[in-house]
């Protein structure tokens, strides 16, 4: 989902709110008879019509395939309105929080104080926490969900708890291949009542929309049995392991989000790779960090950033301790640097996850 807001009518005599769906394009394309397009937009010609009546932005900013003039559009018919609920991937939230701030002058919470609620999904909120709680500039509740095209499979039923409430009787039979086994020939496919609490797993899907085994390329991890509450710890393909050390994007993700609380930084995004062939010295994990707010001390957090990869990977810490790697490094990307390589490969506002 890019950007997609929702509120409800207030009675009373009070301001009346909107309902803000934008998403990608509800422009439907016929194929052999069957009506094919984005999932956003395939959604959209399905809400309720209690929401419909108030809903923005209009069918032709909706239809927009530029996503810059688009938001652009969007906060044009969004700023004077009283905004209650938000919810959209949290990089495409920011852009539209720091236009919104940018043109204002004001955080959100102040050009839209009655907003209680943003729901967020599609990539881990984690990292983006202290960026999107600076621009909102005010309490509001979040929720995280777990959708795809293939189907709805959790979400935070309780905001205050770690963990999402994977939903066991919507049409869909779920089976989990051991991370470690995943590509393997033989790999095991294991029920529900086999999985172990604290494993990362391939979600593999059956569903009565006819989808059989399937593999959807997300990686999960128990945190309850009773009832099954899930965190997405990663893709099957978001993971570096140049060096065998099998660093998946739950562990980097945590790290980070580790040391910027120690530091008190602040980033907008980031991107690891693996130095294989250095110029010079031993390979190394190298990090690319567009910061919001640098660390007062670099080296300390980089060593801290370090640290915690280490504790959350021990393969990681073997090959620190053996000398076969070097301690990561970073480089300082300017601001914007992601948003603009998005934009120089046309993918700017597109989606994160490849199924929609």
């Amino acid at each position: 989902m890019h950007c997609f807001i929702i509120s409800v009518k207030k009675q009373c005599g009070f301001r009346q709110r909107k309902n803000d769906f934008s998403a990608g394009s509800p422009e439907l394309e016929e194929i052999f008879g069957i009506k094919t397009g984005r999932l956003s937009g395939i959604v959209a010609h399905h809400i309720p019509n209690y929401l419909q009546k108030n809903r923005l932005p209009s069918w032709e900013t909706n239809i927009m395939e530029d996503w810059e003039a688009k938001v652009d559009k969007i906060i044009e018919e969004t700023e004077n309105e009283n905004m209650t609920l938000i919810s959209g991937i949290p990089p495409w939230l920011i852009m539209y929080f720091e236009k919104l701030t940018e043109k204002h002058g004001k955080k959100i919470k102040q050009l839209f104080p009655n907003l209680q609620l943003i729901v967020t999904g599609g990539v881990n909120y984690e990292p983006y926490r202290d960026k999107m709680e600076d621009l909102l500039g005010g309490k509001v509740d979040i929720i995280q969900t777990f959708p795809a095209s293939e189907g709805f499979f959790a979400f935070q039923d309780d905001y205050t708890r770690e963990g999402l409430l994977l939903l066991t009787n919507h049409g869909i039979f779920y089976e989990f291949i051991p991370l470690e086994e995943f590509g393997k020939p033989g790999a095991r496919r294991l029920t529900l009542k086999e999985i172990e609490l604290h494993k990362d797993y391939a979600l593999v899907l059956t569903t009565n929309s006819g989808l059989w085994a399937y593999s959807i390329g997300d990686v999960v991890r128990f945190i309850s049995k009773d009832p099954y509450r899930i965190l997405v710890s990663g893709r099957t393909k978001h993971f570096t392991s140049a060096f065998g050390e099998h660093v998946i994007a739950f562990e980097v993700e945590e790290a980070m989000k580790a040391t910027l609380e120690k530091y008190s930084a602040q980033i907008t995004e980031f991107h690891l790779a693996p130095q294989v062939n250095p110029s010079e010295g031993l390979p190394y994990h190298e990090w690319l960090i567009e910061f919001e707010k640098e660390p007062e001390n670099f080296e300390l957090f980089r060593d801290e950033l370090d640290l915690q990869l280490r504790v959350r990977n021990t393969y990681y810490d073997d090959l620190i301790s053996g000398n076969i790697l070097q301690k990561l490094k970073i480089t300082r990307l300017s601001r914007n640097a992601f948003h603009e390589y998005a934009k120089s490969q046309g993918k700017l506002g597109a989606r994160i996850r490849p199924q929609d």
